[in-house]
């Protein structure tokens, strides 16, 4: 399986590191921690020498409650950085639902779409399907930012969750938007009990397998984590490595992780475990 991106070709055939790049001042766990463009950047360069195979990069938070941040803003902050990440030789992605910062992002050379809206902004899928090339991950959010916590999904909601990420692809494939550019993201946090974000991970392969797609997994540092360790945002890094490899058991192509470095170690391992269930040549 492979993902096709506006300059490169991703093989997921082994599982690729997101490595996130918040250039925002109130994400939920390193808000203003990389909110210039050499702080960002030197974030992007470290990252790498850690072993990320693809750069997230976003300019408003999304985590519950968060207000949404004007167009201009969001350009100011993610535009200078994704120019100057361009030149490091890897993968970009730019986490945005704002059409507008799909086409200057594309412009200035991002490779890949994290829509969290999964491209129900109007114009959002013409930006994605008139580029051609670029890649594109589609996630599903219940309700909005500002409001998915306060009423959440109910129920069963893997099928529904499976439908909505269905229907969304189908529509950019009729566009004419390749299948190899396209994944999904069941998008865990948002709108989501905890019982519901474990559910879906428990049944993420035959999600997977049903929707056609590459699955991307995003747990790093997620409230649900907290829930069931008991642990604040700053000490979840075992539980966030540990959901990122259930994730990639689970048939996971890509994960999107704040610690590349662990997350990295602990795939290698795993990796080392896999290779022995192969069968020889």
């Amino acid at each position: 399986m492979q993902w096709q991106t506006s300059r490169f070709l991703i093989d997921l055939n082994r599982p690729k590191v997101m490595g996130i790049v918040n250039v925002t001042p109130d994400s939920f766990s390193d808000g203003g921690s990389h909110d210039s463009v050499p702080a960002a950047l030197a974030h992007c360069e470290a990252l790498l020498e850690q072993g990320a195979d693809i750069l997230d990069i976003g300019g408003e938070s999304t985590r519950p409650g968060s207000p949404a941040v004007p167009l201009e803003v969001e350009l100011a902050r993610v535009i200078p950085v994704v120019k100057a990440a361009s030149a490091l030789g890897v993968p970009l992605s730019v986490d945005t639902y704002k059409p507008e910062v799909m086409q200057a992002s594309l412009d200035a050379g991002a490779d890949i779409i994290n829509d969290i809206w999964a491209l129900r902004q109007p114009r959002a899928r013409e930006v994605v399907a008139a580029h051609l090339r670029c890649g594109v991950c589609l996630m599903h959010m219940h309700r909005d930012p500002q409001t998915m916590q306060q009423q959440t999904m109910t129920g069963d909601v893997v099928e529904e969750v499976l439908g909505f990420l269905a229907e969304q692809a189908d529509g950019l494939r009729k566009m004419g938007v390749a299948r190899e550019r396209i994944v999904l993201d069941a998008g865990i946090g948002f709108g989501k009990t905890v019982e519901q974000n474990f559910a879906l991970l428990a049944r993420q392969d035959a999600l997977r397998q049903s929707s056609g797609h590459a699955w991307l997994a995003g747990w790093s540092r997620k409230s649900s984590l907290g829930e069931v360790t008991g642990l604040p945002v700053d000490q979840r890094l075992g539980a966030s490595v540990a959901a990122a490899l259930l994730s990639v058991e689970k048939g996971a192509a890509v994960v999107r992780v704040h610690d590349v470095r662990d997350t990295v170690a602990a795939l290698k391992v795993w990796d080392a475990m896999r290779a022995q269930e192969r069968p020889a040549d």
